[in-house]
């Protein structure tokens, strides 16, 4: 028997998501959306429906709806897409790695871009951990849960670089420790490489701005108020500029030092400080207008771009066990370097 209120998926598609619809009656109205989905769904508890709701799996006609504080009104439908369960555990997948360095106790890779690290909403095969456990078999830490074995710090889908990971508890606990303390106690050492619009004012700087969830848009990051997020401190310097069409600075190349290590924190406190990474499809939606600045070749190279301009290229850290000093280099991948190598040339040729 169907729970009343409820639209099942139709039997005879052999559907394996639910899709469930509650209407807001009058007794509803001004609940809030993640409350008033949770008394109303059977055994689907208020964190799932925030989950849910996180992953976009809650609508009202037709648009996704993020936030779980929102107000319901009389007359609105909710449609709720319940994914079918999936195995906690990730199985291996025999996928093509670039290992930079690798002992008994950890593997450092160099990520490409696309590659997300461990399997999430949406994502829950193909991943670097779906790779590492093909590739590491038994000897990979389970430290972290069984969902991200073996990980201690983690890069964006569209982010590429160097990445270790712990294939012992022991060498788990050692780098997590390195990476808790970010440097502080000169034992760690992370570099990225972004191109940004335009040219920041000082050539050296520091970004100190707490970082929280949007409250406009739950799936993304942003500069919030103290109170309301974690302290996030990112050190930048200019490596390079560019001239446009104009002759101004269009773009530049920028090192980046992280002081902590927040979800997004490049993209974001570049974003704030008006410099978005160029192709960053999530915070630099707002500067596309400053493509029409780039020369033919530059315009060519970052219409080639598919995700940000951000590249892990130094990694540097304290062996967890043997406690060897280890520091590795990646150079540019090639989309990243094709837009360089465009930008130089307006440089050096047209500036």
């Amino acid at each position: 028997m169907k729970p009343s209120g409820f639209l099942m998926a139709d039997d005879a598609n052999q559907a394996k998501d639910a899709s469930l619809e509650q209407h807001v009656l009058d007794l509803d109205v001004g609940a809030r959306v993640d409350r008033f989905l949770a008394l109303r769904l059977d055994g689907v508890s208020r964190s799932r429906v925030q989950a849910l709701m996180r992953e976009g799996h809650v609508t009202r006609a037709g648009e996704k709806i993020y936030d779980p504080s929102r107000k319901v009104k009389l007359g609105e439908s909710y449609q709720v897409l319940i994914p079918e369960p999936v195995s906690s555990e990730p199985k291996g997948e025999d996928m093509a790695l670039d290992v930079i360095y690798e002992d008994d106790e950890l593997i450092v890779i160099d990520k490409p871009a696309g590659l997300v690290v461990h399997p999430a909403a949406g994502h829950e095969s193909g991943t670097l951990v779906n790779a590492l456990i093909a590739h590491c078999g038994r000897s990979l830490s389970g430290i972290g849960g069984v969902r991200r074995p073996g990980i201690v710090h983690r890069l964006d889908k569209g982010t590429s670089g160097l990445l270790v990971v712990a294939k012992t508890d022991r060498a788990h606990q050692g780098l997590s420790d390195q990476f808790a303390a970010h440097g502080k106690d000169g034992r760690l050492m992370r570099a990225y490489l972004g191109v940004c619009w335009r040219v920041p004012s000082a050539p050296k700087g520091k970004i100190d701005a707490p970082l929280g969830r949007s409250s406009i848009n739950r799936q993304k990051m942003a500069v919030v108020a103290e109170r309301a997020g974690r302290r996030a401190v990112t050190h930048y310097s200019v490596e390079r500029t560019f001239s446009g069409i104009d002759g101004a600075g269009v773009a530049s190349l920028v090192r980046f030092e992280l002081e902590t290590g927040r979800t997004h924190q490049i993209r974001v406190h570049m974003t704030h400080i008006r410099h978005p990474l160029l192709g960053d499809p999530v915070y630099g939606g707002g500067f596309k207008a400053s493509a029409r600045g780039l020369f033919d070749a530059g315009k060519r190279a970052f219409g080639e771009m598919r995700r940000q301009a951000l590249h892990a290229y130094e990694l540097g850290f304290e062996h967890p066990v043997s406690g060897q000093r280890l520091l590795f280099r990646s150079e540019l991948p090639s989309d990243m370097a094709r837009l360089v190598d465009s930008l130089e040339l307006v440089d050096r040729t047209d500036s």
